[in-house]
């Protein structure tokens, strides 16, 4: 966790902590249906509020490098 905390300070830099699926489709140059597949399944942790996701900048840091999610 500490190395993800420390790579954070680096990467994403632009976007805020807590990113929705527009962003995260952004920061992964990914497609929208690709992104919400990540989601859905469980590939990156996030939370659903009504019919938004809300996604930790860490957790997609740790999706990058393989390491397990907070």
């Amino acid at each position: 966790m500490e190395r993800i905390n420390e790579i954070s300070a680096l990467m994403f830099k632009d976007f805020p902590d807590c990113v929705n699926a527009l962003q995260l489709q952004q920061m992964l140059g990914i497609k929208r249906t690709k992104t919400y597949e990540l989601l859905k399944n469980g590939t990156i942790k996030s939370i659903k509020i009504g019919k938004d996701y809300k996604i930790s900048k860490l957790n997609v840091i740790a999706y990058l490098l393989g390491d397990e999610q907070v």
